[in-house]
């Protein structure tokens, strides 16, 4: 059997931050972006949205409630929003690139050209547990308030800044190319050539039959950019 999860996806169990609001007033994630990686929300339980910004459509709000999917593609500037306890399920292309360096959190322009501040600002959960994932939060809300305001008010300075923010952070990934590549290779690439085989060797039988039962980490939650994770990463054959 592939290691890792079918078809080379990351699960990630995700309960959206409702600690207390955001400067928006609102209670939510950071506003984030992936340079490479698609990714999706299916809901569990409650209720919320997921707001989407890209250079083509612009801003929506997709509302978020038990049985709901959305899927987004890379480039997509997107923060979960919390209505009533949140929680979803986020399934993530590339092995779950997402979560393993592919994503850049909105501070606006002046962390984007200050690399120490950038810095600092994304490391604040390490520095101060979730009292520092909810400052992170703010700063990113506060910064995002204005892409909002733009949004209303000039429409062609919004495009503007959300271009540059995307190019910003494909520009930070560039260096990265070869491990992210490398994780591709041996995730959803290494299950396409399996599934390639087993087709071309039909009517053949395929390999010894397995099953893999894959749980949550163990422990407490990590402090992410939408809220709390637990990523489903642990196998065990059953």
């Amino acid at each position: 059997m592939q290691p890792g999860l079918i078809a080379g996806i990351g699960l990630t169990h995700l309960t959206v931050y409702d600690q207390r609001p955001g400067p928006d007033g609102m209670q939510s994630g950071c506003a984030h972006v992936h340079a490479v990686t698609d990714e999706a929300y299916f809901v569990i339980s409650g209720r919320g949205a997921i707001e989407l910004h890209d250079t083509v459509h612009g801003f929506r709000s997709v509302r978020l409630e038990p049985g709901s999917f959305v899927q987004f593609s890379p480039g997509t500037l997107h923060r979960s929003v919390c209505h009533e306890k949140l929680v979803v399920l986020a399934v993530m292309g590339n092995a779950g690139l997402a979560e393993r360096g592919d994503a850049r959190i909105w501070f606006g322009p002046e962390a984007d050209a200050d690399a120490a501040l950038y810095q600092r600002l994304w490391r604040l959960p390490a520095e101060t547990g979730l009292a520092g994932a909810l400052e992170r939060r703010d700063r990113s809300i506060a910064a995002y308030q204005e892409l909002m305001r733009l949004w209303e008010d000039d429409r062609a300075a919004y495009a503007r800044e959300l271009e540059r923010f995307v190019e910003v952070h494909a520009r930070a990934m560039a260096p990265l190319r070869e491990r992210f590549q490398g994780v591709v290779a041996d995730g959803p690439a290494a299950w396409l050539q399996a599934a390639l085989s087993r087709i071309g060797g039909l009517p053949g039988q395929p390999p010894v039959p397995e099953a893999t039962a894959i749980g949550p980490e163990s422990g407490p939650p990590k402090l992410g950019m939408c809220g709390l994770l637990r990523p489903l990463d642990l196998p065990t054959t059953v």
